[in-house]
């Protein structure tokens, strides 16, 4: 699939079927991801796939409501950031982190999955970190959902580029 096509079919999908993506193509999905403009290389990501012991962990910390969320996608990976200390370069290892995903996102929708990137409020609880076992450090990025696609959504509108985009003199 070619990059501007990616671009223009990448979805937020919120229906999976059940086969989980295997974790070779997730290995696969983390190599183009870490390919990510990244100033100074600090490598701020890490990505975890969420085996079914930490699923079922999650499931009991994070409230039913959450826990039916997260049992919607079949593979769940966690992308978190650990930004540097100096608060310059912070912002930056988070961005690129961001970025990452994005790539991540890109590389799934090419291989025919679906995907979803959510940054649930209870990640940032002190009971959930624990489960994921992160450090006092990591950001929270995304909760990449990914999965078959049960259903087709449909394109949102966006703003028109004249709206968002200017020449300066």
């Amino acid at each position: 699939m070619e990059v501007d096509h990616a671009i223009r079919a990448r979805r937020t999908h919120k229906q999976y079927g059940p086969e989980p993506v295997g974790e070779a193509v997730v290995r696969e999905l983390v190599e183009l991801a870490r390919q990510a403009p990244n100033h100074k290389l600090t490598s701020p990501w890490r990505f975890r796939l969420l085996g079914p012991e930490t699923r079922a962990q999650l499931d009991g910390v994070v409230g039913e409501k959450e826990a039916a969320k997260l049992r919607r996608a079949p593979t769940l990976v966690l992308v978190t950031a650990v930004p540097s200390e100096d608060p310059v370069l912070a912002e930056e290892d988070r961005l690129a982190t961001a970025a990452a995903v994005y790539a991540l996102l890109l590389a799934a929708t090419g291989r025919g999955l679906a995907s979803y990137w959510r940054t649930p409020a209870s990640f940032r609880e002190p009971p959930v970190r624990e489960a994921l076992a992160l450090d006092p450090r990591e950001v929270v990025i995304a909760l990449v959902h990914l999965g078959p696609p049960a259903s087709e959504p449909p394109q949102k509108e966006r703003a028109p580029v004249d709206e968002i985009f200017s020449v300066l003199p």
